[in-house]
């Protein structure tokens, strides 16, 4: 009973919207049908078999998984690195560290991206005088255009991973470090033999909410390679599904696509549960 505030809410942003994402994807529905001025028509799973068959398609999904995987293991790196110097720092050069980064966090995604932009310019940005660059252009390349993105994604995503990570590592108790510190065991394995298993429940929280947030990344790249790139080179699926939905105002296809995406996101996380389980672990 309790519960039941939560749950009614929840039903209303999440159950009712992806019912609906799901029933569009079965229609043919664009601009006329929005307007009223053409019923919806049943497809079946035609959105889908249009989908499946466009090379487009594959190649999105591939570049999406590719740089998702990347933000994702890029941003556990950072944070986790991260957290472990804050236990090692003094108290000043830990709350400015903790400032900036809850600084980066606290950004919107549009400013950030904006503030990126600029560093990088190619005319006026600050790193290409530094790197003596010259005039490169960080977003005419597809890859260099993933990396800059890659790099802001990052930049807006560590603090959550430091923070929950820190407040795990202060929960571990004194004497299991120092009885691992005494027994000759380096920072590396300290964390590898020690730390990484007593906080796997929470890396387990952080790695998930990583993959659901980089997997669904839309403002970075939209903003940053100025709504995918040259020629769809840097589109990633969330911004696939807004051009086909609201550029070519297919919003059964465009539905079908996110309907995709959650069913990816879905099965990703359920096979990380599943393997955790296996290993005998508490979730």
């Amino acid at each position: 009973m309790y519960l039941a505030p939560a749950l009614v809410v929840l039903g209303g942003l999440l159950v009712y919207p992806i019912w609906q994402l799901g029933l569009i994807s079965f229609f043919q529905y664009t601009q006329a049908q929005v307007s009223g001025g053409e019923p919806a028509t049943f497809e079946g799973f035609g959105n889908y078999a249009e989908l499946f068959g466009d090379p487009q398609f594959w190649q999105v999904l591939l570049a999406t998984v590719l740089f998702a995987t990347a933000c994702v293991v890029s941003t556990l790196a950072v944070g986790c690195a991260l957290a472990v110097l804050l236990t090692r720092v003094r108290a000043v050069p830990r709350l400015a560290l903790m400032l900036a980064a809850l600084g980066a966090w606290a950004t919107p995604a549009v400013t950030g991206s904006t503030v990126w932009l600029f560093l990088f310019d190619p005319d006026f940005g600050p790193v290409n005088r530094m790197l003596g660059l010259g005039d490169h252009s960080w977003t005419y390349g597809r890859l260099s255009a993933f990396f800059l993105v890659l790099l802001e994604v990052v930049w807006c995503s560590f603090p959550f991973v430091m923070v929950t990570v820190y407040a795990g590592i202060r929960a571990v108790p004194v004497e299991v470090l120092e009885a691992a510190s005494l027994d000759g065991a380096s920072q590396w394995r300290i964390w590898r033999s020690v730390l990484a298993p007593m906080l796997r429940p929470i890396l387990v929280v952080v790695t998930i909410q990583s993959v659901i947030w980089d997997f669904k990344v839309f403002t970075q790249i939209y903003v940053m390679t100025n709504g995918g790139g040259i020629a769809g080179q840097n589109l990633v699926l969330n911004v696939y599904a807004y051009q086909q939905a609201f550029a070519s105002s297919q919003y059964g296809l465009g539905s079908a696509i996110g309907v995709v995406m959650l069913l990816i996101l879905l099965a990703v996380t359920l096979m990380y549960l599943r393997l955790l389980r296996r290993q005998g672990e508490e979730l």
